[in-house]
This record gives C-alpha cells, sequence and structure tokens, in this order.
C-alpha cells in the first residue's frame, strides 16, 4: 500500500511540474515569431554575470539567442506535454533537470545563495525533477513511463 501512496504522489509531482512547464512556456509563445525577450534578458544577464558564467552568456547564449529562444520555448512544450501525460518521464525529467540548471548557471544563481530566495522557483524545480528522474517508474495516470 505504501508503494501505491509514493507512485501516486510522484504522479501528483509530475502532473504539477507537466502545468507549470506549460504555463511557463504559454508565456514564452511570441519567442516563436521574435526572439527580443528572450534576448533583452539575456543582455541583463551578461551585464550582471559573474566569472562562472560570463564565457558561456558571451560565447554562448548572445551569439545564438534566436535560435535559443526557439529551443528553450519547444523544449519546455515537450517537457510540459509529456510529463503531464505521462510519456517518457525519466528521460523528460532529465531533460528538463538539465534545462533548469542551464537556466540558473546563465542568469548566475547556480552558485549564489539567490539559488534558494531569488524567485523561489530553482531549488524545488530542480528537487522535483530530479525526484521524477529517480523514482519514476509505472505511475498512475501515465499514458507510459
Amino acid at each position: 500500500m505504501a508503494g501505491n501512496r509514493e507512485a501516486t504522489g510522484l504522479a501528483a509531482l509530475r502532473v504539477c511540474l507537466g502545468v507549470f512547464t506549460l504555463a511557463d512556456a504559454f508565456f514564452k509563445l511570441r519567442w516563436l515569431i521574435n526572439s527580443e525577450g528572450f534576448a533583452t534578458r539575456a543582455s541583463e544577464w551578461a551585464k550582471n554575470a559573474n566569472p562562472w558564467n560570463t564565457g558561456f552568456l558571451h560565447h554562448v547564449v548572445l551569439p545564438y539567442v534566436a535560435i535559443l529562444s526557439r529551443v528553450v520555448l519547444i523544449g519546455e512544450v515537450c517537457v510540459g506535454l509529456g510529463l503531464l501525460l505521462g510519456i517518457f518521464t525519466r528521460p523528460l525529467a532529465i531533460i528538463a533537470f538539465l534545462m533548469v540548471l542551464v537556466f540558473q548557471f546563465a542568469t548566475g544563481t547556480l552558485f549564489h545563495p539567490e539559488l534558494f530566495v531569488r524567485d523561489g522557483l530553482g531549488l524545488p524545480l530542480l528537487g522535483g525533477l530530479l525526484a521524477l528522474a529517480i523514482g519514476a517508474g509505472r505511475l498512475p495516470w501515465s499514458l507510459k513511463s
């Protein structure tokens, strides 16, 4: 019986993270046509960059902002739908974990105490996605795990 409650808890986490990711992607839909929103954010990150992420921002993010804005949006839509429906939960949780990790690195919060308080999302997202990557097997409410 305990195993069923644990699986149900992970399934609830999976659904919540799927809805969260889709909602986050919804606000970025304009990035498909115009990447200025992402470019503005990336420029702000670069202005406040620390020695850890300066090279990444200036050599990877800023030169490819038009491509990355679309990749981020498409990635979030795919991860959100997959988690919501319970399709390929483990691989999508790993992909999403890496996406959040890269975002936290790009913003400069990964190695800073702000990871815990800045917007309150970094650590809970990483923890929830890691829990799914480790524990998601055959979960309830899944089309496939």
